[in-house]
C-alpha cells in the first residue's frame, strides 16, 4: 500500500513539474518580446507594459456598441501602436475599429474594410484636418472611416455606421 501511495505522489509531482515547465516555456517568449504586437486585457495593462502614454478612446458610444473594447492589441516595436475593437452589444460582430500609431503606413488587421469608397473628403475634426471616407463594407453594409494626425500619432477610426455617428465618435476622442 505504501508503495502505491509513493508511486501516486511521484506521478502527481511529475505531472505538476511538467505543467509548471510548460507554463514557463509559454511565458518565456512573451517576456522576451514584450514590445511586439500582442493582445492585452485593458488599456491600463498597455500603459504599464509599453512606452505609450496617451491612448485615444472615445467618450461617446452609440447604444449598439459595447464597452470595454472586445480586443486590444498593442506593440512598442518597431513603432508604438494600439488597436481597439468594439463589438455590437447584441452579437459578436466588430462594429468599430480604432487604431493609433506613430507610423503613417500602419493599418490594423482589417476586420472592417471599406470595399467601395463612395466619397472621400477632407473634414475638420475639432481643428484637425481629417480625411473622411464613406462607402460600403462586406455584405453591402454602409461603413465609414476617418483618419487624422494627433501629435506623433496617426489615428484611424473605422465603423460600420453612417459618417454622422463616426464623426461623433471621433470628436469625442479629442479634448
Amino acid at each position: 500500500m505504501r508503495e502505491k501511495l509513493l508511486g501516486f505522489f511521484a506521478f502527481s509531482a511529475g505531472v505538476g513539474i511538467l505543467v509548471l515547465g510548460l507554463r514557463f516555456f509559454n511565458w518565456l517568449p512573451l517576456m522576451v518580446q514584450v514590445d511586439s504586437l500582442r493582445e492585452y486585457q485593458d488599456v491600463e495593462e498597455v500603459k504599464a507594459a509599453l512606452p505609450i502614454e496617451t491612448i485615444f478612446a472615445p467618450s461617446y458610444f452609440p447604444q449598439n456598441l459595447s464597452w470595454p473594447p472586445s480586443r486590444i492589441l498593442a506593440q512598442g516595436r518597431p513603432f508604438p501602436a494600439v488597436v481597439m475593437e468594439f463589438e455590437k452589444t447584441a452579437g459578436k460582430d466588430i462594429m468599430l475599429l480604432i487604431s493609433q500609431s506613430t507610423s503613417e503606413e500602419f493599418l490594423p488587421e482589417e476586420k472592417i474594410k471599406i470595399i467601395d469608397v463612395i466619397e472621400s473628403v477632407s473634414y475638420p475634426v475639432k481643428g484637425r484636418n481629417a480625411l473622411l471616407r464613406v462607402g460600403v463594407c462586406q455584405r453591402n453594409e454602409p461603413c465609414s472611416g476617418i483618419t487624422w494626425k494627433e501629435g506623433q500619432y496617426t489615428i484611424h477610426v473605422l465603423a460600420k455606421s453612417t459618417p454622422f455617428e463616426l464623426i461623433k465618435i471621433a470628436e469625442s476622442m479629442l479634448r
